[in-house]
C-alpha cells in the first residue's frame, strides 16, 4: 500500500509541477524552505544532544496558535525535553518563528520516506505532537519505525473530512495504526475519528486547545489605532476578520448603510489569505470609499474609512478595538473561521450560516446566547439594531466571554495525557 501511495504521490506532484511553477514565479509562493520539504536540513536548527527532542507539526497560524499554549507549559510538565515545530504554510512559518525561534522551526517536509528520514535522523524524537488531522501515511509509518510516539492533539474532523474519509476508511484504519493517542476536541470528533479508523481506546475527547489561550500582547499598532479612535472621536469599531472571497462585498455593503447614520464608523477589514489583500483594496477604492493599509498607516482619520489589515497574527488583538466583530469563512460556503479571538475580548459575534467547521464551538456558544448567526440579507440590519442597542451588545459580548471560560481546561488535560504516553517508553 505504501509503495502505490509513493508513487501516486509522486505522479500527482509532477503532474501538478506546471501549477507549483506558476505559483512561485507570479505570486512567489512555495518558495520558502523548498529545499527543507524536500529533506535538506536548514542550517539554523540546532539540537541540544542531551536532551530528548519533542516534534510538534502545527499546518499554519491557527494551528500554531493552537498549540502555542501547550508548548509553552511543556517544558514544566516534560522537563528534559527540546521542542521542534514545523509547519506547512509560509504564515505558519513565519508566526512559528516569531513565538519559538527560528532554531527550532522547519518547514515540514513531502511525504516521501526520502524527505522525512533527515529530520528522523536529526531530531531522533521521543514524540511527535500531530496538531488536528495530518494523517500523513509515509510520515505516521517512518515515524513509528523511528520508534517515535505519536499523538494527535485538538483533533476535529468537519462535515467536509468527515465524508472523504469514510470513503477510504478501509485504508485509514492501517494508516492510523501508528498512532498512540487521539485526543479530540468533542465527543462529536472523537465518534469520528472511531469511525473512520481510529481504534476506541486510544480516542479521547478532552476539548478545545484555543479555549484556553491567553490574550496575546497587543503590537504597537492597536493602541495606536486606540488612541487616534479616541482622540478625532470615530467610531463605532466594526473588525471584520478572516474573509473569504465573496463576503468583503457584501461587508462593505453592509458598511455603507452603517455610515449613512453614522459616518464616523471605522471598518476593520482582515483578509483570511494575504495574496487578496491588493484585490480587496482595489474593491474597497472601487465602490468610493477610502482605504488605509495598515502597512502604510501613520496616523490619519479613519472615520468613516475601511483599515485593511494586511499583516500576519495582529488580528486577535485587534477585535478589541472592536464595538461589533464579524468573522469571516461563514456569509460563504467555506465553513467558518475562529469565533475565540473575539470571544476573548467580551466582543459581541457575528457570523454567517456557514460554520460547519466549528459546529461544536458555534452551537455551545448559540446555546448560550453568546452569538448571532445570519444571512447574508440580514446583515446590514443586524449590524444597525446592534450598534444601535448598547444592552443587547453587551450582554452578547459578556455571554461569549462567559462562554470561552466555561469550557477551558483541554491544554493541562492534554499534558497530563503526553506524559502517560511517554511513560510507556
Amino acid at each position: 500500500m505504501y509503495l502505490a501511495y509513493s508513487v501516486l504521490l509522486a505522479l500527482a506532484l509532477v503532474l501538478s509541477l506546471p501549477y507549483w511553477l506558476i505559483q512561485m514565479i507570479t505570486h512567489h509562493k512555495y518558495r520558502a524552505g523548498f529545499k527543507e520539504r524536500f529533506g535538506i536540513l536548514p542550517a539554523r536548527l540546532k539540537k541540544d544532544t542531551e536532551r530528548s527532542a519533542i516534534w510538534v507539526h502545527a499546518v499554519s497560524v491557527g494551528e500554531v496558535l493552537a498549540v502555542a499554549g501547550l508548548i509553552e507549559k511543556i517544558p514544566d510538565r516534560l522537563a528534559g525535553h527540546q521542542i521542534f515545530v514545523s509547519t506547512t504554510t509560509d504564515t505558519g512559518q513565519r508566526l512559528a518563528r516569531e513565538k519559538f525561534g527560528p532554531g527550532n522551526v522547519f518547514y515540514f517536509p513531502l511525504d516521501f520516506a526520502f524527505a522525512i528520514r533527515p529530520y528522523l535522523r536529526f531530531l531522533r524524537p521521543e514524540l511527535v505532537v500531530i496538531a488536528e488531522t495530518e494523517f500523513w501515511p509515509n510520515f505516521l509509518r517512518l515515524c513509528r519505525g523511528s520508534d517515535a510516539k505519536v499523538v494527535i492533539v485538538n483533533a476535529r474532523i468537519s462535515d467536509r473530512s468527515f465524508r472523504g474519509y469514510r470513503r477510504i476508511r478501509t485504508l485509514l484504519r492501517r494508516i492510523l495504526r501508528p498512532i498512540d493517542l487521539f485526543l479530540a476536541q468533542t465527543e462529536e470528533d472523537r465518534k469520528r475519528l472511531i469511525d473512520i479508523g481510529a481504534p476506541a481506546d486510544r480516542a479521547r475527547a478532552v476539548g478545545n486547545l484555543k479555549f484556553d489561550l491567553a490574550a496575546p500582547v497587543p503590537p504597537a499598532i492597536v493602541e495606536s489605532l486606540r488612541a487616534t479612535i479616541a482622540r478625532v472621536k470615530a467610531g463605532p469599531v466594526i473588525v471584520a476578520g478572516s474573509t473569504m472571497e465573496g463576503e468583503e462585498a457584501l461587508l462593505l455593503r453592509a458598511f455603507e448603510i452603517v455610515r449613512s447614520t453614522r459616518p464616523r464608523a471605522v471598518l476593520i477589514l482582515a483578509p483570511r489569505h494575504p495574496q487578496r489583500f491588493a484585490e480587496v483594496a482595489s474593491l474597497v477604492e472601487s465602490l468610493g470609499i477610502v482605504c488605509w493599509r495598515r502597512s502604510l498607516w501613520s496616523g490619519e482619520d479613519p472615520a468613516g474609512c475601511v483599515l485593511l489589515l494586511d499583516s500576519i497574527g495582529e488580528l486577535g488583538p485587534v477585535y478589541s478595538l472592536a464595538q461589533l466583530a464579524f468573522v469571516g469563512g461563514s456569509l460563504v460556503e467555506h465553513g467558518g473561521h475562529n469565533i475565540l479571538e473575539p470571544a476573548r475580548y467580551g466582543v459581541p459575534i457575528v457570523i454567517g450560516p456557514h460554520y460547519e467547521n466549528f459546529r461544536e464551538m458555534v452551537n455551545s456558544f448559540r446555546q448560550a446566547n453568546a452569538i448571532r448567526v445570519v444571512g447574508p440579507a440580514e446583515l446590514p440590519l443586524v449590524f444597525g439594531e446592534l450598534l444601535t442597542n448598547e444592552k443587547e451588545r453587551q450582554s452578547l459580548g459578556d455571554s461569549a466571554l462567559k462562554a470561552l471560560r466555561s469550557q477551558s481546561g483541554a491544554t493541562g488535560q492534554t499534558l497530563q495525557a503526553l506524559e502517560a504516553v511517554l511513560e510507556k517508553t
